[in-house]
């Protein structure tokens, strides 16, 4: 590997255009916004130096070896954010880069195509959420107080073809068209920007000239060697210096590189984007699909670590994904059923056991409905549930399901919870309660992620698979300091109101039209309209642990107090503390 003659950045652009320069697997996708493109060229234009480059130069006869991928010039945030896959065939080398594919790609949509983010307040199914914006330099001034030298904007071409007499907006990508210097200077007399004896318009085109066609900016060190693990050590070395790859992309890498039948990044990018689709939607990611790969694929070192992610691991891996994949989607199927969501689900890892439980039952198709498997599936939430209480994730997950891995290794008929509870007592991550715990629970509020598990524990009758919402009793519109003035209530009690309506023990499950319905009308007369007879307001005060006395507005202290107490013992049973 050695240092090479620098080139410019419009032969590096032509290159790209070309497919002589494309990206190795083991590359990450573009990550950069727009801004960080506008930096990049002001960067650029003040002469900052902006870091070299590392490429590998790949024979011909290697070329079939490896999965390589296009430069992106057109990012959509929802419709185009992954790079294509490419076919190199022929008789003459390319380049791959090793480092600095998110300046190249910056580099290539400036001068090459467009960037489109969704714009705020838009939904991500309205195709308008998400112009094509090109990157526009201002002619006229620089920009008055961002920081940047040179007012570089990614804009809509309707806002950039708007003449207000402070700007004037050339797209660089029409740098291109000039083929000499002074082309430039024609373009501003053309455009009347010389006049009053105004320099900045010629002298900031010229300079763009200069940087993109004219000065050899692109600095880089060329690997020659055609070892592809000897090249994959340099990359991570490279790339694990700083906070630019994490482990998981370091894996990633590495099992796309490995991988002889499958694409790894594509279908783990897809399985992700799967698995977030499910039900109200999660927010997995590609760290909890490989860790899941790890645990599933019975790897004995599950750490996110380079010298765990050994070839023989990855082709195991590779061997499994079909079976992977099919039981963490049934998995995140059936927590989807019991109410789970991006909101309620606190610990992804959490399911993994879950997961590689259903895997070694070999994932029955029917798993998440078929009344066969309904006591385990009873089992199987009540663990959920507790270890996301329980927080048994937390800090080093690797400690904890490396023991339980091991302990449903030895028993897969059933889930083996008693078994695993016992494997971990004696630890740090005990599922036990004591006393102060049940306190903790009790001091959940409504705006809290862990509320919906505690909940639960109390309505384990309930169908999941039907939307349930977290609803107040008595509905916090009411509480007001409008409301209890009207109610004649006395303003040094208010607090008993006013800090007490999320509570725990304000809160039930109800379903979704039905909380709809309910909205904001007094608990009491809802309550009587919806439980005209005795006998069904005594079934619904049962099932929602509703106190005997008074449910007028006036008493909710008492009803507070009453509840919570009734909701105490119920959870101390559920969960077998003394």
């Amino acid at each position: 590997m050695g240092f090479e003659t620098p080139i410019t950045i419009e032969k590096v652009i032509q290159g790209i255009q070309q497919n002589k320069y494309v990206l190795p697997a083991i590359q990450r996708e573009f990550v950069w916004d727009g801004e960080q493109i506008e930096k990049l060229f002001d960067s650029l234009m003040r002469g900052y130096p902006i870091g070299s480059f590392l490429f590998w130069k790949i024979e011909p006869d290697h070329l079939g070896d490896f999965q390589f991928y296009r430069f992106m010039d057109c990012y959509h945030e929802r419709d185009q954010r992954h790079n294509q896959p490419i076919d190199l065939v022929g008789d003459t080398s390319i380049t791959a880069v090793l480092d600095g594919q998110q300046r190249l790609t910056a580099l290539n949509i400036g001068l090459k195509g467009w960037y489109a983010n969704k714009l705020p307040y838009y939904r991500w199914n309205n195709d308008y959420a998400f112009p094509n914006r090109y990157l526009y330099l201002n002619l006229l001034n620089p920009p008055e107080d961002n920081g940047n030298a040179f007012d570089f904007k990614m804009l809509q071409e309707k806002d950039a073809n708007q003449v207000d007499g402070k700007k004037f907006w050339f797209r660089v990508s029409d740098i291109f068209k000039f083929k000499e210097l002074q082309d430039t200077m024609y373009f501003c007399i053309e455009q009347g920007l010389t006049a009053d004896k105004r320099t900045f318009p010629s002298s900031a085109l010229m300079e763009l000239f200069r940087i993109i066609k004219e000065k050899p900016l692109v600095n880089f060190f060329q690997e020659e060697s055609q070892d592809l693990d000897k090249v994959l050590n340099i990359f991570i070395r490279v790339n694990s210096g700083g906070t630019i790859l994490s482990y998981s992309d370091m894996l990633l890498s590495i099992a796309t590189a490995a991988w002889k039948k499958i694409d790894a990044r594509k279908v783990i990018y897809d399985l992700v984007e799967d698995l977030n689709d499910v039900g109200e939607k999660f927010t997995f990611n590609k760290d909890f699909v490989l860790k899941s790969c790890l645990v599933l694929s019975d790897i004995p070192a599950i750490e996110f670590r380079v010298s765990n992610f050994t070839r023989e691991n990855m082709e195991k891996i590779e061997k499994n994904w079909e079976a992977i994949t099919k039981a963490l989607k049934e998995t995140v199927k059936m927590i989807s059923s019991w109410g789970y969501s991006w909101q309620t689900l606190v610990s992804a890892y959490a399911i993994i056991p879950l997961a590689y439980y259903i895997h070694k039952r070999g994932t029955p198709s029917n798993f998440v409905t078929s009344t066969k498997y309904a006591e385990d599936r009873t089992i199987l939430r009540k663990w959920l549930q507790i270890a996301l209480l329980k927080r048994t994730f937390g800090g080093q997950p690797d400690n904890v399901l490396r023991p339980i891995r091991k302990v449903i290794q030895g028993n897969y008929n059933e889930f083996p919870y008693d078994a695993i509870l016992d494997e971990l007592k004696s630890t740090s991550k005990s599922m036990k309660f004591d006393q102060a715990e049940l306190d903790g629970l009790m001091a959940y509020h409504y705006d809290q992620p862990y509320t919906f598990s505690v909940l639960t524990f109390l309505y384990p009758w309930l169908k999941y698979d039907q939307q349930f919402h977290v609803d107040h009793i008595f509905p916090r519109a009411m509480f007001t300091t409008k409301e209890l003035k009207k109610r004649n209530i006395s303003p040094d009690k208010w607090p008993l109101w006013l800090d007490h309506y999320n509570d725990l023990a304000n809160l039930q499950l109800l379903q979704g039209p039905v909380n709809i319905a309910k909205s904001d009308e007094a608990f009491d007369s809802w309550i009587a309209k919806e439980c005209p007879t005795l006998e069904k307001l005594a079934t619904y005060k049962a099932l929602h642990f509703i106190p005997s006395g008074s449910l007028k507005f006036e008493d909710f202290p008492e009803f507070l107090e009453e509840r919570e107490n009734i909701l105490r013992t119920q959870l101390a049973e559920v969960l077998d503390v003394h």
